[in-house]
């Protein structure tokens, strides 16, 4: 599984680093990203699935490829 994050839509609301501190992160602007060193295949991550529901605006997704 991997992760995408669609930094067109983020607002910057932050639920996916607050649900799943240990993959995401939030850049000096605020907007979501992976926490560096992390790989796209950390979709496997607990919590990962749960963080993209939260994301009001659906910016986070976790993909099957």
């Amino acid at each position: 599984m991997g992760i995408r994050i669609d930094k067109e839509r983020c607002v910057g609301a932050g639920m996916c680093a607050l649900t799943a501190p240990d993959v995401f992160t939030q850049d000096d602007d605020g907007f979501s990203e992976m926490l560096p060193g992390r790989p796209l295949e950390a979709g496997d991550h607990p919590l990962v699935r749960e963080a993209a529901r939260a994301c009001p605006v659906g910016a986070v997704a976790v993909t099957d490829d």
